[in-house]
């Protein structure tokens, strides 16, 4: 092999994700945001099925548990293995598998806004945070769907590009409520918890995800040009 070879090998293996571990930091930090309404809501699933968990009672979501179980298992795919798309080597190396899981995505997701649609819909809250968070509810829920549909319109298309910016913005959208547990948690000891005030935080997480999101969308995957043949003949 001549140093040239290596060298060209030693910039792919980077541009597909580098050696080390550092392709795999984001999607880790993506499911450790995930982490905390997976559990919420496994707990929820499991008070559902009458098991003891302490969680608040909700008259409304034993009254109609369908949407409930249907946002959160929809929900729990949707962020962890959505985190995976974001490992670069691992879309390099096994395409089909991103294909398989795309597919997957696009249903969980759709599952995901549509449920939360409905939830928003049907499960009104009386107290006053409604007035800010019914709206917002409405608004990203719809933007989700329409996010993901475009996304995979663009990959049917094969407008790689453009499906990856609606993915990304689809995932930011989905993963609020992973967010809404820091905005939540740092808010209410600076501000307190009024009802408004918990809405506004809750509202203030969709603003964080998506200015992520569209950064991240700008930036682009960070790529290294192998450098250019040299004019010496090459040793065998």
């Amino acid at each position: 092999m001549t140093p040239h070879t290596s060298t060209v090998l030693r910039a792919e293996q980077h541009q597909a994700g580098g050696p080390g571990r550092s392709s795999w930091l984001v999607p880790a930090a993506l499911v450790a945001l995930g982490t905390v309404p997976v559990v919420a809501g496994s707990l929820r699933l499991a008070d559902l099925s009458g098991a003891a968990t302490g969680m608040p009672v909700d008259p409304r979501y034993d009254a109609s548990p369908l949407p409930v179980v249907t946002h959160i298992v929809c929900a729990t795919v949707f962020a962890i293995v959505g985190a995976f798309q974001f490992a670069p080597r691992l879309r390099q190396r096994r395409p089909a598998w991103h294909r398989r899981a795309g597919r997957v995505l696009v249903v969980a997701g759709l599952g995901v806004a549509l449920s939360a649609l409905w939830l928003n819909q049907f499960f009104p809250r009386a107290e006053a945070s409604r007035e800010v968070l019914y709206p917002l509810r409405l608004a990203f829920g719809t933007a989700m769907v329409v996010t993901i549909v475009l996304g995979f319109r663009a990959a049917r298309r094969r407008d790689f590009t453009r499906h990856r910016a609606w993915m990304i913005r689809s995932y930011a959208i989905g993963l609020v409520a992973g967010t809404q547990v820091l905005t939540l948690g740092l808010g209410a000891r600076i501000l307190g918890t009024h009802d408004v005030t918990t809405a506004l935080l809750m509202a203030f997480a969709w603003v964080v995800n998506l200015a992520v999101a569209e950064r991240a969308i700008r930036t682009g995957p960070r790529r290294r040009r192998a450098p250019e043949r040299s004019a010496q003949p090459a040793s065998p």
